[in-house]
């Protein structure tokens, strides 16, 4: 945990989609200390005739969900969200004034990991 679902725009090169990925992972490492392998991201890309930021159809913007375990301060996910912006930018150069992210916290028991049993059952 955490899990991310990233929406950007089609138009990257696999280098600086592989380069996204992997500066959000380590983004996430750096500012809230989830271990590695707990880590999950799919990058998904939307065709710019698909997207309509301020009434500007195609303009460049990302989307970041990211499903977390309950228990994150306000500051560790204020950092969360800050690193993910710019990690965003440094990657693909899309503004951290276009990136919107969307944190949900999860119940340990609404969380399947593992081995198929809940966070709370593997002691998370």
């Amino acid at each position: 945990m955490p899990i991310l679902n990233v929406q950007i725009m089609q138009g990257h090169t696999p280098s600086q989609k592989t380069k996204l990925l992997e500066n959000m992972t380590q983004a996430i490492v750096d500012s809230i200390a989830a271990p590695l392998p707990s880590i999950r991201i799919v990058l998904q890309e939307v065709p710019k005739e698909h997207v309509i930021v301020g009434g500007q159809l195609g303009k460049d913007m990302a989307r970041v969900t990211a499903e977390l375990i309950t228990g994150r301060t306000p500051e560790q996910k204020a950092a969360l969200i800050a690193a993910l912006a710019n990690s965003m930018e440094q990657s693909i150069g899309i503004s951290t004034q276009d990136v919107r992210i969307i944190l949900n916290d999860l119940p340990k028991t609404d969380l399947g990991v593992a081995g198929g049993i809940s966070a709370l059952a593997a002691g998370r």
